[in-house]
């Protein structure tokens, strides 16, 4: 017997990474879970070194940013990097969640691994934001002041909350040190989470274009998905790359660029282009507590969709009405993506209440819907035959 199947360690890879009999029918859409767990290395691995030279003190944070990007040897090529492997990170699991819905992937018997991405992507996010922070740019100040303050919605305790995140009475050091801490501690959280994410995959293997059972035609991992993986891997680092050293602020907000002045707001205040759906879903809400709960409910809400579909095949292959759903639904949420970065003001407002209303009514009024009709006329089909 192989080496690599007699010690205990390399069979557990083995098991993952070699013999894992995989579908034979899975696209190029499956390929996005190595590129997320490529990016998820080289957050890792340019956060750790940027960490040696990153000073989490509220007068240096900024400076401590420049002197990465001029004195220290290639600084600039991993704050670069970094910076937009975080927007990378972001694009690529939006990809692998609507390649998941579009697909069925979080029926069972995979619900573990749906709600383990979603607790996942909840993580990414807080640290995404965590991020934000840290270079202490216009931005980041009252990004931080912004979303912080969101806390003071909670009755009784609101504002309490509020100033024991800070450490004060406003966005001071203790709260750049405290970001730095958890922005530093959460992406091993999330590489915890991933492992999780693996095992309950690995539990039930990857489901399939198709939508039926992959075990009448399944091959090996290695060396056919490997290969595949690889080209994938190739594109993606070559599009990360042109970003990294052409156009490496591209993605990025120009304001971040002017040390934070707590005396002067800037005339719009936005996240990260990643985050904007949810934050036009929080100014879509006239009240800042229904906002709050809004925003945290439509990542959550992803939870419910094992129980929200009922259709009897799984994904959307075979489904015209589906679909047709699934296409609205996608267009919405880049809606709420461009609504996000507009100011409030007519007709943003509207739009934003009715792409808000309809992101809510896919999941619980429309997905249930669509699918049991699709149900019924599938029994009609059957009975005509």
């Amino acid at each position: 017997m192989a080496l690599r199947k007699k010690n205990p360690f390399l069979a557990l890879a083995n098991s993952y990474f070699i013999d894992s009999p995989q579908p034979s029918t899975i696209s190029y859409w499956w390929n996005i879970g190595s590129l997320l767990g490529l990016c998820l290395v080289i957050q890792l691995a340019t956060g750790i070194f940027l960490a040696m030279h990153y000073s989490s003190n509220l007068e240096l944070a900024f400076i401590s940013v420049e002197h990465i990007m001029r004195d220290v040897s290639s600084g600039w090529a991993l704050r670069y990097a970094h910076a937009n492997g975080a927007a990378f990170f972001f694009i690529l699991i939006y990809a692998h969640m609507a390649r998941g819905i579009y697909y069925g992937s979080y029926k069972s018997p995979r619900v573990a691994v749906w709600v383990i991405g979603v607790i996942i992507f909840l993580v990414l996010i807080i640290t995404g934001f965590l991020g934000y922070v840290l270079p202490m740019g216009q931005m980041s100040l009252w990004g931080a002041t912004v979303i912080t303050n969101l806390m003071s919605a909670i009755p009784y305790i609101g504002q309490d909350v509020v100033e024991f995140i800070w450490g004060g009475p406003s966005v001071g050091n203790p709260t750049l040190q405290r970001f730095f801490a958890l922005h530093y501690l959460l992406p091993f959280v999330l590489a915890a989470l991933t492992l999780m994410h693996l095992i309950a995959l690995h539990e039930h293997g990857s489901s399939n274009p198709l939508g039926i059972t992959g075990n009448i035609d399944r091959l090996p991992f290695s060396p056919y998905f490997v290969f595949k993986d690889l080209i994938t891997v190739f594109v993606f680092l070559f599009v990360y790359s042109s970003f990294v050293f052409f156009n490496p602020n591209t993605l990025g907000h120009p304001d971040n660029y002017i040390p934070a002045n707590p005396m002067v707001t800037p005339a719009s205040i936005v996240p990260e282009f990643y985050l904007l759906p949810f934050y036009a879903i929080l100014r879509a809400i006239p009240s800042k507590l229904g906002g709050v709960i809004a925003m945290v409910a439509a990542i959550l809400i992803l939870m419910i969709l094992p129980i929200s579909d009922r259709s009897i095949v799984r994904g959307n292959a075979f489904k015209v009405l589906s679909k047709v759903l699934y296409g609205l639904f996608l267009c919405n949420f880049l809606l709420l993506g461009a609504l996000g970065s507009q100011h409030i003001e007519a007709p943003f407002i509207a739009l934003g209440q009715f792409a808000t209303v309809f992101y809510f009514a896919y999941f619980i009024v429309l997905l249930p819907a669509i699918t049991m009709l699709e149900n019924i006329l599938f029994y009609i089909g059957q009975q005509q035959k």
